[in-house]
């Protein structure tokens, strides 16, 4: 066999700088498919970790209450008459003005989180505050438990509320901790909180208010 010199190698070597390695593809946690950019998620019930998967695990979870992982419902919704006042807002005691509230059944009532740079912060929350915010939004009673919130943005001039599944919530969460930089954020993170609202209006439709009105929290 014959063999190959140094010299015969070096165009090769050069040529395999150019070549990038293919980014990992991310893959369904339950059954190993390769999943899109933009795939469903499901809840573990007693961690409350998100975990991703294909359409069809997902589909095999849809209604399960009970069981392990629970769907994920896809939700975007606008809240473009939402009723919240300057008083209503300082009575939730939240230290920024970004923030999501979920449902829990387990715990019989509902969690603030805002997030930070080391994550979602849970916040104590004002419970007659949060009470008369459900009369005054009866859209609120339709939140499905643990797996949907309300996500408020009250960053600038121009208040925007969303009915939205609980994996925006994290996505924002992920994008505010990948790009947090020294005590204020930088310019890159508020660049990036910026990008992920207008994505999040631009395919959010119109809440149906009273067609997803449901009991009080």
């Amino acid at each position: 066999m014959k063999s190959t010199s140094p010299a015969d190698q070096r165009p090769w070597a050069v040529l395999r700088q150019f070549v990038r390695p293919r980014p990992p593809v991310e893959r369904c946690e339950l059954c190993g498919l390769g999943l899109a950019a933009e795939h469903p998620h499901l809840l573990e019930s007693a961690t409350r970790q998100l975990h991703c998967c294909c359409d069809a695990c997902s589909i095999l979870f849809s209604g399960q209450h009970e069981a392990r992982f629970r769907r994920v419902p896809s939700r975007a919704e606008s809240l473009d008459d939402f009723l919240l006042s300057d008083e209503q807002w300082e009575g939730l005691h939240l230290p920024i003005n970004l923030a999501f509230f979920i449902r829990s059944t387990a715990a019989g009532r509902v969690h603030a989180y805002f997030p930070s740079p080391a994550g979602a912060t849970e916040s104590l929350l004002t419970f007659e505050t949060w009470d008369q915010l459900a009369r005054e939004n009866p859209v609120l009673g339709a939140m499905e438990p643990e797996v949907e919130a309300l996500l408020v943005n009250r960053l600038g001039e121009n208040h925007t509320y969303y009915y939205v599944s609980i994996d925006e919530c994290y996505k924002l969460v992920g994008l505010i901790r990948m790009h947090w930089r020294g005590l204020s954020g930088g310019t890159a993170v508020w660049a990036e909180i910026a990008r992920f609202f207008a994505g999040l209006k631009e395919r959010s439709r119109p809440s149906g208010g009273a067609l997803h009105a449901g009991p009080e929290l």
